[in-house]
């Protein structure tokens, strides 16, 4: 019954696709890729918003209306999360020293996520370790990408707020949302290309970078309607501890995204499908191996195999030469040899 259905998905390519990438996905360990961006994203998440919410109080000081929208707008991509937040935060004063230390945070956390972001991008596309950036070119590259997500929040926040105004028409509240997928894509374009070591050309990253865009307004809507029904008793009951279940609930929901888009692209790129799903030995039915696997093993795989080669030479010459040595003694202690004579 298996092998028909495994027939059946490898002759039709809108099963055999989505098939392929859920299995790269299993092969890349993708469960712990997204808890890896989960962990730094929640890292950076509060610090965040400390920073947001005290540049509000230095630049809107007087203007309590236009801070409340702006805050309102920006805390509405998180689902019960920002519903807590924005009842603890009734007021924002501007403070310097929660400013620095606010950056400080962000910094750490969003470098952290880049660095995350930037392995699980090297091990979905399969560029092994010895081909990935060095110190200060994965910084910098981080740094790229931190200052990017900054203003893709900004405009995000703006689109928010601008949707909110015009929510009272179809056709604005319509436009506002291809506005904001627009504006995503570009985003998830810049993301591809900053974390992978890989040279990619926009047509390579597109499908993947829509996926995501049009994932993310989904997760958006269908998520927060989710997190909110499975949470709210509990943020009743137990107040803070909701905010921080709601908070890693909803990174691992969007890391997932991010993670998945990638495998989409990978799998597209290098036309790694159709997969079977009867796994002999490590490998699929059909002799391919695991994607992790492929391309020098994405662990310096290919200065393993060329140290096993030079190993193996300079045994076989250091055997050669030993043995000329002993032909050489023998010859030298027979009978009629120069010794002989």
């Amino acid at each position: 019954m298996l092998r028909r259905l495994d027939a059946f998905q490898r002759r039709h390519p809108w099963l055999a696709f989505p098939v392929a990438v859920q299995k790269k996905f299993g092969d890349d360990e993708g469960g712990n890729l997204c808890a890896m961006l989960t962990y730094y994203g929640f890292l950076s998440l509060f610090p965040l918003l400390l920073v947001f919410f005290t540049v509000l109080g230095f630049v809107l000081d007087g203007n309590a209306q236009l801070q409340h929208d702006l805050r309102t707008s920006a805390l509405a991509n998180l689902p019960i999360i920002g519903d807590q937040i924005s009842t603890n935060v009734t007021s924002v004063q501007g403070s310097g020293i929660a400013l620095v230390v606010g950056l400080l945070f962000s910094l750490w956390g969003g470098l952290g996520v880049a660095n995350a972001g930037q392995d699980a991008m090297n091990r979905v596309w399969g560029v092994a370790r010895a081909r990935r950036p060095g110190f200060f070119p994965r910084v910098l590259r981080s740094l790229a990408l931190v200052a990017t997500l900054g203003v893709v929040i900004v405009l995000s926040t703006l689109l928010s707020a601008a949707a909110g105004y015009v929510s009272g028409k179809v056709g604005n509240r319509v436009g506002a949302l291809l506005v904001s997928v627009v504006v995503n894509v570009g985003m998830f374009l810049v993301i591809f290309r900053v974390l992978t070591a890989r040279d990619l050309g926009v047509s390579e990253m597109l499908p993947g970078a829509v996926f995501a865009a049009v994932a993310w307004e989904v997760l958006h809507f269908f998520g927060g309607v989710y997190v909110s029904h499975t949470l709210k008793g509990m943020s009743q009951t137990y107040g803070m501890f909701a905010i921080v279940l709601g908070a890693l609930a909803w990174i691992f929901l969007q890391a997932r995204v991010v993670v998945y888009a990638a495998e989409i692209n990978a799998v597209r790129t290098d036309r790694r499908w159709p997969r079977a799903l009867v796994s002999v030995g490590g490998q699929d039915a059909d002799g391919s191996g695991a994607a992790g696997e492929a391309g020098g093993q994405d662990r310096g795989g290919e200065r393993d195999d060329e140290g096993a080669r030079g190993d193996h030479e300079q045994q076989t010459d250091g055997g050669n030469r030993r043995v000329a040595r002993d032909t050489e003694l023998v010859g030298e202690r027979a009978p009629g040899g120069p010794t002989g004579e």
